[in-house]
């Protein structure tokens, strides 16, 4: 996330361990986010993520998710919608129709205030899976 220059405005994060430890893995961000650590997002739906996200503060330019699949997978389907298929983001689109491995990510661009967020209503602009990235030496 570093290197791509992505640096959070607020953390939703699952309250379980996994993502907790995730969040620890991907810290510390170029600022210092609001981190809010929610039983909520704990194998929540993706239209229960959307009502979450929804709840976001308008000041936030940029909010990063943490979470747990399928409702993972579902929002990012979600949010994306039908018009991805066929944008500048469409071989991103089709691989994450494909499958939403654990530690991907998906970087949307959303045009309208938190709280009017909606199905289609996010632009893909990539989509990552752990296979994307250089082999690191521990």
């Amino acid at each position: 996330m570093r290197d791509l220059g992505l640096s959070p405005d607020v953390v939703l994060v699952s309250s379980a361990r996994r993502t907790l430890q995730t969040l620890e893995a991907i810290s510390p961000f170029a600022d210092s986010p609001l981190i809010e650590p929610m039983d909520d997002l704990y194998l929540a739906p993706g239209p229960r993520l959307l009502e979450l996200l929804r709840k976001s503060p308008e000041t936030a330019r940029s909010v990063l998710l943490i979470g747990h699949n399928p409702g993972l997978h579902d929002l990012a389907l979600s949010l994306a919608g039908p018009a991805a298929m066929a944008g500048s983001a469409a071989v991103a689109a089709r691989r994450m129709a494909e499958g939403f491995p654990t530690c991907s990510l998906a970087e949307f661009v959303v045009a309208t205030p938190w709280r009017d967020l909606a199905e289609g209503g996010g632009r893909l602009v990539r989509f990552l899976v752990p296979a994307d990235l250089p082999e690191t030496v521990l």
